[in-house]
């Protein structure tokens, strides 16, 4: 379910973050201009995959935190291409009735997603742009999917650092989750340049020369995108420690990536 006429013409020759981050992750739905970007990426950051990797696994632990809280339906804004470890296949592995409604406006993201989920009727891919919350809320394939009087997860992960302050990313994410229940989740990860300041700068200028800046943040501004929600234990951490397997070794983990979950509460 997806209008790709809302879509612009893919320009190959441009590289795109959606399509750079599939790449990392080993997938195939990417161009050699992404492939080239996403390596000098790798060469000022000799880690980003790892920390790609890290923060796809916090997205499944964040996934099966939600179910275990009884939510079983998921808004998954900026959601790539929903192929192996994705949404829908950890969901539905613990809850085969759980509903996923994915968002995206990168064309060949949209195009892939929809060929993937063409025989799914409790997930859809709906071609919008994030920053429209209620165009969002109004797209067929989320009204009509998702029960709102029913607490839903909602997913942002690595997608608000490509929004950039005057866009106010506090205030998308707040008019979100005004239009969830209470007991709904937002489930959050987010570029962070805390940790290694000269790399994250030099990894800013790669994505300027792609279609999708970057905005690296510090772990308060961060913080701020859950202001108003119920932080859940362990709180705003590196995505590969936020709940980590008992053997995590916390000496490994990869900086690029701060992870958190805010239960929304009743205003």
């Amino acid at each position: 379910m997806s209008d790709l006429a809302k879509l612009p013409e893919v320009n190959p020759d441009v590289p795109n973050a959606a399509r750079m981050y599939d790449y990392f992750l080993g997938g195939s739905h990417n161009f050699a201009a992404d492939r080239a970007a996403a390596d000098k990426t790798e060469a000022v950051l000799p880690w980003v995959r790892q920390a790609v990797h890290a923060n796809r696994e916090f997205l499944a632990r964040a996934v099966r935190f939600c179910l275990a809280e009884g939510v079983d339906q998921f808004l998954d804004l900026g959601s790539g291409i929903p192929t192996v470890g994705n949404v829908h296949e950890v969901a539905r592995a613990i809850e085969p009735n759980a509903r996923v409604a994915y968002v995206d406006n990168e064309p060949v993201t949209v195009a892939s997603a929809a060929a993937l989920l063409a025989d799914d009727p409790l997930s859809t891919i709906t071609a919008a742009d994030m920053r429209d919350p209620q165009a969002v809320f109004n797209a067929p394939g989320v009204r009509d999917l998702l029960d709102l009087s029913r607490p839903v997860g909602l997913l942002t992960v690595a997608v608000l650092h490509f929004v950039p302050d005057d866009e106010d990313p506090w205030q998308i994410v707040r008019d979100y989750r005004a239009d969830l229940v209470p007991g709904s989740f937002h489930a959050l990860s987010h570029a962070t340049a805390d940790f290694d300041p000269e790399e994250a700068a030099a990894t800013e200028a790669i994505y300027r020369r792609t279609a999708n800046p970057i905005h690296s943040r510090t772990a308060g501004s961060i913080a701020q995108l859950l202001d108003g929600t119920d932080l859940v234990e362990p709180g705003l951490v590196d995505a590969r420690l936020w709940r980590a397997p008992e053997d995590t070794d916390p000496a490994a983990q990869r900086r690029g990536f701060i992870a958190g979950i805010g239960r929304i509460r009743e205003p």
